[in-house]
């Protein structure tokens, strides 16, 4: 192994690293107690090791977002059937959305920490615009199922994942409730009354 080669791995080790103990400092203390000084104590380096690797807290965070969104998309993904009818992969993205906040609440909790991706966060991180895909996809379907042509497909996709992330979020309150399943039967309800309204005259 030469000189190079060596050096980049081990910086990527370091790397690893740095983001291994911020998970372990998010998990234990949440994700305000997070900072490259607390970093830098964790892994036994200095400051400025970690701003080599992360120029500010905003671009490890970044970071987090983009894994996060990432997996996301993975996940719902995993539980859709392209064989499926519209309705019935409606309701495994909606599964899907619901298994991977409650296995990744503190990844979620960033990821929505000011609401809903804005243009902004879709441009910058592409895989938000991918992960939009699937329900404006969903939407487009329903929409074309139902023949009517005067629906607002942005008002829909919004209220979509608005309805989602409200419903979750409520759901994420308290994860030792004896209904905090997959899906709940309020998302289930919910997941149906927004196709319903699309698809009934």
């Amino acid at each position: 192994m030469g000189v190079s080669e060596r050096k980049q791995r081990q910086q990527e080790a370091l790397r690893n690293r740095i983001i291994s103990s911020s998970r372990d400092i998010v998990n234990q203390e949440g994700w305000a107690a997070l900072s490259i000084r607390k970093i830098a104590d964790a892994i036994e380096y200095s400051v400025p090791v970690i701003y080599k690797h992360f120029e500010s807290k905003e671009a490890l965070t970044t970071y987090f977002v983009a894994e996060g969104f990432q997996t996301l998309k993975e996940t719902i993904a995993a539980h859709m059937d392209p064989q499926a009818s519209v309705e019935e992969r409606l309701h495994q993205l909606a599964q899907g959305y619901w298994q991977f906040a409650l296995k990744h609440p503190k990844d979620y909790e960033l990821m929505f920490a000011v609401g809903l991706p804005t243009c902004e966060m879709h441009q910058k991180l592409p895989v938000i615009a991918e992960l939009a895909s699937f329900l404006r996809e969903i939407i487009d379907e329903l929409i074309a199922k139902s023949g009517k042509t005067e629906i607002e497909k942005c008002v829909k996709y919004r209220s979509l994942w608005g309805m989602l992330h409200g419903i979750v979020s409520i759901e994420l309150l308290d994860l030792n409730k004896q209904d905090a399943v997959c899906p709940s039967l309020v998302l289930k309800d919910s997941i149906n009354a927004f196709a319903q309204a699309i698809l009934t005259n």
